[in-house]
């Protein structure tokens, strides 16, 4: 159990992290993703600063646990918007969301079963 304990955490943190990064440098992805869901330019800061903070949570989690439940139902939620963004638009490519979904939800399995 630790080692997918360990393996889901880590990939988790540095899936949302790459993420994160495209956000806070101002990549076309993520400026192209917030068109297409209507949203302003100017939430790519605070979002990419949702996703650093979750991933960052998620690895400190291995030292202070209930950090690490808390950041990955968090990221949860992000995802859970996320989701809510592209439904409100209409928009059904939902593959990178999906694996981006699972893998969050993943972590939150993990550390609850791994700490629970």
């Amino acid at each position: 159990m630790f080692a997918a304990y360990v393996t889901v955490t880590v990939l988790a943190s540095v899936f949302t992290a790459i993420a994160a990064a495209t956000y806070l440098i101002g990549h076309d992805y993520p400026k192209a993703q917030l068109d297409m869901k209507r949203l302003p330019h100017s939430w790519m800061p605070m979002l990419g600063t949702f996703l650093a903070l979750g991933s960052v949570g998620l690895l400190v989690g291995f030292a202070v646990p209930l950090l690490g439940i808390l950041a990955s139902v968090g990221l949860v939620l992000y995802f859970v918007l996320a989701l809510v963004a592209h439904l409100r638009v209409g928009s059904r490519k939902l593959v990178g969301w999906g694996v981006f979904f699972v893998t969050v939800v993943a972590a939150v399995v993990v550390n609850l079963a791994h700490h629970g």
